[in-house]
């Protein structure tokens, strides 16, 4: 039998279904946004981990890290260029521990298993040669970068407190590395200032980010060419955030950062029910609150960015980070952060251990590559549905105007789902309100309609169906397209049991898209 036929028979397998139907009207509140993220709200991170790297006993990183990925693979260069365009954050946990050779460092060598150092690696290091590299494929597929720069430079280890580091952070190393960078014409176009897996004051961590702006500011001082300064990363902590953000100031800090790994532990056996448990998913939400209210309150002319997550922490989980399970979690996550109004979300990783987008080995794109929020514009657009938690349901005005674009998550490996539209157009004093007239939509155009789902219905596989078509790269690695599927305005949208479903509509009138 062909690889044809048998993706037939398990397509009709899939088909084959006992799940009850129900029906769900959805508000779209259209007259004012309650968010806004940034043009490049989607990011992957490239990490700094070599191959030696192990969680678990698995060692995954094979060669997917920043010193030894082979960027001239077609599947990775065809990947990103789909994005059209990809924010990558070069970063990781090891960044605290790269020097860039460049200026005074003279020996450049490579991390080394080191158990008395961070992450049980000893100091690397960035070669001009590989910066050289990486920014001809940043050139050539169009990405945008975000560089996290080593935090911890200059500062030791305390006699007093254990995992804390004091002194003043030393910027002679980041400053040539700007300089060769801006020497070579390269664009970044923002700077993370971030300490991994150390601790620093949050009084001592203002102090040195304004030392890093004034550097910015110093070597590029035209504000419309001038990199943003990210910080502080990390763990979002109430406290420490506040006093790092009043110390840091007025315009200092452009994007306020932190990570979610709201999994937890990559080996946990309960994974695939947390995955697919509405309220456990929507627990982080006080997390991305919590950063959007001190952003408010101190810095608001900044905005909230998640500068890594990857779902489970320390590499993802073997058996369900590569497979379609990790589309509710991941489209989910970049539904809740721009409904808290974050303007970037960084997946980790691009490529490298089992949390990628892309295959470690193959550079074949994993499921959840074809779920990445692509469609979705900018404004982000209040949305009700009071019926079923297992239904999570998020709107944007569309990223090609007009209209708007729908992502549809179902949770449930019983329910589908038959969704009627409501559109309320009017302002409200709350905007997430209910009590109001919600006229249902009638459109007159055809709706477009991406319906992605597992191969078989399997959700701990690596195959995902576009409309009943596996999304499978040619043999030239180009990645399929993702093409719509036309409905009639007049009829439902129809949610399949355990299935992602991004629907444009053109001819909804959303005020707040015109």
């Amino acid at each position: 039998m062909d690889l044809k036929c048998i993706f037939s028979l398990a397509i009709l397998v899939s088909q084959i279904s006992l799940s009850s139907t129900q029906n769900v009207n959805v508000v779209i509140q259209g007259a004012t946004s309650i968010g806004e993220t940034d043009d490049n709200f989607v990011c992957a991170t490239l990490d700094w981990w070599p191959t030696e790297k192990c969680n678990y006993n698995q060692c995954p990183w094979g060669k997917a890290g920043l010193l030894n990925l082979d960027l001239k693979k077609k599947g990775l260069i065809n990947a990103i260029k789909a994005f059209n365009p990809l924010r990558i954050k070069v970063g990781g946990s090891l960044q605290d521990q790269v020097v860039y050779g460049v200026g005074g460092v003279k020996n450049c060598p490579n991390f080394m298993k080191n158990e008395y150092s961070l992450f049980g690696f000893s100091q690397g290091c960035l070669p001009m040669e590989r910066w050289d590299e990486l920014n001809k494929i940043f050139n050539q597929t169009g990405v945008k970068v975000t560089f996290g720069l080593n935090a911890l430079l200059g500062r030791n280890r305390s006699q007093i407190e254990k995992g804390l580091w004091v002194g003043d952070w030393k910027s002679q190393n980041a400053r040539d590395f700007m300089k060769y960078t801006l020497s070579k014409g390269y664009k970044v176009d923002s700077y993370e200032f971030a300490g991994m897996g150390a601790s620093v004051e949050a009084e001592q961590y203002g102090k040195d980010i304004v030392v890093l702006k004034n550097l910015v500011k110093e070597l590029h001082p035209d504000p419309k060419t001038q990199p943003n300064v990210l910080g502080p990363s990390g763990y979002y902590d109430e406290k420490w955030f506040n006093s790092f953000l009043e110390v840091s100031g007025h315009d200092v800090v452009d994007g306020v950062t932190h990570h979610i790994y709201n999994l937890g532990p990559s080996d946990d056996p309960n994974m695939i029910t947390k995955i697919q448990d509405p309220s456990y998913l929507n627990q982080v939400a006080q997390t991305y609150k919590g950063v959007l209210n001190i952003v408010n309150k101190l810095k608001p002319q900044s905005g909230a960015w998640v500068s890594e997550s990857g779902g489970a922490i320390h590499g993802g989980a073997k058996d369900l980070s590569p497979t379609f399970a990790d589309g509710f979690w991941s489209p989910d996550q970049l539904g809740m952060a721009s409904t808290y109004n974050h303007k970037v979300f960084c997946r980790q990783t691009l490529i490298g251990e089992n949390y990628a987008l892309l295959n470690t080995t193959t550079s074949i794109p994993n499921p959840d590559y074809y779920g990445s929020h692509r469609l979705m514009g900018s404004t982000v657009l209040a949305v009700t549905q009071e019926f079923n938690p297992n239904l999570c349901v998020y709107a944007h005005c569309a990223k090609k105007k007009p209209g708007i674009s729908i992502i549809f998550i179902n949770l449930s490996k019983d329910s589908s789902f038959n969704v009627t539209l409501s559109n309320y157009e009017h302002q409200s004093r709350n905007s997430r309100s209910t009590d109001v007239a919600k006229p249902k939509f009638r459109g007159s155009m055809d709706r477009e309609e991406y319906h992605l789902a597992a191969l078989a219905g399997n959700i701990q596989g690596q195959i995902v169906l576009l409309s009943d078509v596996p999304m499978v790269p040619t043999e030239t690695f180009d990645i399929p397209m993702m093409e719509p599927k036309l409905f009639n305005a007049s009829t439902p949208i129809s949610i399949a049991a355990h299935s992602i479903v991004y629907v444009t509509i053109r001819d909804f009138q959303a005020p707040a898209c015109a």
